[in-house]
């Protein structure tokens, strides 16, 4: 079933770009100094949020209609742990988030790099999501 297989491509594409930053990304932005380490975070944040959101919601819907085509409770699962990146975003995220958009890069230091390290810990649980959902995705794509 296509619908299914681009649910599972969807899921797929957001992990990998969810654990990228996770290992590559987010250890490389450590090594910088504090104001760079900021200035590098707000743009790499706002690419990212451009890309991934459009995914969780994509996989979500797309879970939902394979679920509704097939009545296997695998493509409703990996929808809703999809579109629960949202819910994890706004409510554990965002208020990271929207501290750390608030300092100018010219005051970042010790309290600005916790919040970057914090926040990396928080976008992990996004990219555990994702990498559930492909495999409720799979799983239900395999049954």
């Amino acid at each position: 079933m296509l619908t299914g297989q681009l649910a599972l491509f969807v899921a797929a594409v957001f992990s990998g770009a969810a654990l990228y930053i996770n290992v590559a990304e987010q250890p490389a932005r450590l090594g910088l100094d504090d104001r760079s380490l900021l200035t590098e975070w707000k743009p790499s944040y706002k690419h990212g949020l451009a890309m991934q959101a459009p995914l969780a919601i994509v996989g979500f819907l797309l879970g939902l209609i394979a679920w509704w085509q097939t009545g296997h409770v695998g493509w409703a699962i990996g929808g809703v742990l999809m579109v629960a990146n949202w819910p994890v975003t706004f409510f554990a995220i965002m208020p990271t988030n929207n501290r750390l958009m608030a300092i100018d890069p010219a005051a970042a230091g010790p309290e600005s790099r916790a919040m970057i390290k914090r926040w990396g810990a928080l976008h992990a649980v996004r990219t555990a999501l994702g990498f559930t959902a492909s495999l409720a995705f799979l799983w239900a794509s395999l049954s």
